[in-house]
């Protein structure tokens, strides 16, 4: 699996880089943790760091192309991003709320 960056594009207020990227893979599409691991391994950030809000692959072909968005720390993601888009990324979410179901 290839990882290239199409932009990045700075977006301070929300302490994050918006980045559009293209994956060249041989099988299927590949699940969007593994994305997500690749991509911050490319950008040398956590894995924490990193949500992956989209990925599209057009039928039959083996580009994806996706957006995520590359936060500074993983707190600052915890603040920002809602409930289900952390569960998705397998990010763990506020710990307030984790307190509240025990």
């Amino acid at each position: 699996m290839d990882i290239d960056i199409i932009s990045e594009k700075e977006n301070p207020m929300l302490h994050r880089t918006d980045v559009r990227f293209e994956v060249q893979h041989d099988e299927a599409t590949p699940a969007r943790l593994q994305v997500r691991d690749s991509l911050a391994a490319k950008l040398d950030k956590g894995s924490d760091e990193v949500v992956i809000q989209d990925l599209d692959t057009k039928f039959g072909m083996r580009k994806t192309v996706g957006y995520a968005k590359v936060y500074e720390t993983a707190e600052h993601a915890a603040d920002v991003e809602q409930d289900y888009v952390l569960e998705r990324n397998a990010i763990a979410g506020d710990e307030d709320a984790e307190a509240e179901e025990a």
